[in-house]
């Protein structure tokens, strides 16, 4: 799994990629709320939001501070739009949506964006908790865009990989294509569903998936 992260990392930002213009596209969403961002990576989500709508306006939450040091310059978006950064753990959701209502009107419909984060926030540590708190105080239209590690195509080596995470200290989590549903109880899934990366609206020209699926399911809902 270890030598397979390079090939996930791509997969998850190929998938952000497509699904925040797939957002664009079908729903005509102008907000976005990104927790777990990382340090900035290009193609950026502000990038790719506002190269479609450039009034876009874009949050990113993280706590760690060496994204912090990353994230100065590389956010600078369109002079129409909006694109801030939020310092907060993604385990206090109320939090997280102080700092965003500074930017963006949570009256009106929000894209939040859970890329490569809940596989590492168990159940018990409030894994439901956020995503509900979250997605209960967006209003109605708001989406949820989430991809996250499951064991259901390779479980040998995700085993091991997860045993290698909590050696080292780290929660690293794997949910059934049935569980990562639970995220989604109350939204419309947007089609296909919950599959494999690069099964959700693969591009034109995209490469292919190399090999084996990698091991990370994919969805959007939307709220009614």
């Amino acid at each position: 799994m270890q030598a397979d992260a390079p090939r996930h990392a791509r997969a998850n930002r190929r998938f952000m990629e497509r699904a925040t213009r797939g957002v664009l596209r079908e729903t005509g969403i102008r907000q976005f709320l990104d927790i777990g961002s990382g340090i900035p990576t290009e193609p950026n989500l502000h990038q790719i939001a506002q190269s479609v709508a450039p009034d876009a306006r874009v949050v990113y939450v993280d706590n760690d501070p060496i994204v912090l040091a990353h994230v100065e310059a590389p956010l600078h978006g369109t002079p129409q739009g909006a694109t801030r950064y939020v310092q907060a753990d993604a385990r206090e959701p109320e939090r997280i949506l102080e700092g965003a209502a500074s930017v963006l009107d949570l009256d009106r419909p929000v894209a939040l964006s859970l890329i490569a984060l809940l596989h590492f926030i168990a159940d018990e540590d409030g894994a439901h908790h956020l995503v509900d708190t979250l997605v209960d105080a967006l209003a109605p239209g708001s989406c949820l865009v989430l991809s996250a590690m499951t064991a259901d195509f390779d479980p040998e080596n995700v085993r091991k990989g997860i045993a290698a995470y909590t050696a080292s200290g780290v929660t690293l989590v794997a949910r059934s294509h049935t569980e990562m549903g639970r995220f989604f109880k109350g939204l419309d899934l947007m089609e296909p569903g919950i599959v494999s990366l690069a099964h959700w609206h693969p591009s034109a020209g995209e490469d292919a998936e190399e090999g084996d699926p990698v091991s990370l399911y994919g969805a959007v809902g939307i709220k009614r």
